[in-house]
């Protein structure tokens, strides 16, 4: 039998198919206007790529924001208890869990058995999510995706305030100062970087660190985190679908 695990989250979701030993399939969508329409777009892609139907589901198991609006799945399971899941399936030496959506930032610390020892979680505001970071991009005229690049190597301009409307009117003034894009989106990075390191060092960091959400698609706020902590995180490919399979194992 095959489970199927849907992380429905502020921005993306994402759905995963787990035969019990590996994912065999994987989908994501962006989450729109009807959580509820994008989480059947994604059972519906993932069956019609396995050629299977809902019979041949042993369970489906929905987590993140989004999955109280999802009514065709069997289980509801938080996010924070997916991820630590979902991370012991990458690598059972895993023991802290940096993950960055959308609309929040969490730290979770897992125990030997990828259950969820302890967990911080910054859901109050934007400030150092995915969002903030969208919002910063769109104010110097870029994609949010070459924020990365165009940090590389570069001294950091000094973005004093983590508050996203804040930070959004430093922005512009430091582009009507003449300040470079490049130095902008360093200082954005660093801010990004500082905030994350404030919320891992109140749990401590342990062995392996992975690094999951879509900022984790960051390579240069990777570094940092690194060089911050002073340990290798990891990431991977697979680091957006970390909560969906964790709901699929659950489910399985």
């Amino acid at each position: 039998m095959i489970s199927i695990g849907i992380d429905v989250g502020s921005v993306a979701a994402k759905a995963v198919a787990y035969d019990g030993q590996k994912v065999i399939a994987n989908a994501i969508l962006p989450t729109g206007w009807s959580p509820k329409k994008t989480g059947e777009r994604l059972l519906n892609q993932i069956m019609k790529e396995l050629n299977i139907t809902r019979n041949d589901i042993s369970s489906i198991v929905g987590t993140g924001y989004g999955r109280v609006s999802l009514p065709f799945i069997d289980k509801k399971v938080t996010e924070i208890t997916c991820h630590g899941k979902g991370a012991h399936y990458m690598d059972p030496d895993i023991r802290v869990v940096i993950d960055i959506g959308g609309q929040d930032s969490k730290v979770i610390k897992l125990n030997d058995n990828g259950t969820v020892g302890d967990f911080l979680m910054n859901d109050k505001c934007a400030a150092g999510t995915g969002r903030f970071l969208q919002v910063m991009a769109n104010a110097l005229e870029i994609d949010v995706s070459d924020l990365s690049k165009l940090a590389s190597d570069v001294e950091p301009a000094n973005i004093n305030s983590m508050c996203t409307v804040f930070a959004e009117s430093e922005v512009v003034s430091l582009i009507a100062e003449g300040t470079s894009k490049e130095a902008i989106a360093s200082g954005l990075l660093h801010s990004v970087c500082n905030k994350t390191y404030s919320l891992v060092s109140k749990l401590g960091v342990e062995n392996k660190v992975f690094f999951s959400g879509g900022v984790s698609k960051n390579k240069k706020l990777v570094d940092l985190l690194s060089n911050k902590l002073g340990v290798d995180i990891i990431s991977s490919d697979e680091a957006q679908f970390l909560g969906a399979i964790g709901a699929a194992i659950i489910g399985y």
